[in-house]
C-alpha cells in the first residue's frame, strides 16, 4: 500500500527542492513534478517527491484524520 501525505513548505532551497514540515519532522523533497511552489503551500508528498498541491483546509483535515488512526491499522 502506498501513502502520500500532506506536508507544509517551510523553505525553498532551489527551483527543484523545498523543505517541508510534517508534525515535528522536516524533510527535503523534490518539486520537479510541479510548476510552482511557495512557502506555506501544502503538498502531497510520496517517497521524496511532491505530487501535487492541496489546499490548507483539506490538508489539515487529512492530517487530523491520520492522527486518529489506530497504530498499525492498514485498512
Amino acid at each position: 500500500m502506498c501513502l502520500a501525505i500532506p506536508a507544509c513548505v517551510t523553505e525553498k532551497l532551489d527551483e527543484a527542492r523545498v523543505r517541508v514540515r510534517l508534525g515535528g519532522i522536516e524533510q527535503v523533497v523534490s518539486t520537479v513534478l510541479l510548476d510552482s511552489v511557495d512557502i506555506g503551500d501544502y503538498l502531497i508528498v510520496h517517497v521524496g517527491f511532491a505530487l501535487g498541491k492541496i489546499n490548507s483546509e483539506e490538508a489539515l483535515e487529512t492530517l487530523a484524520m491520520m492522527k486518529d488512526w489506530p497504530e498499525g491499522e492498514t485498512s
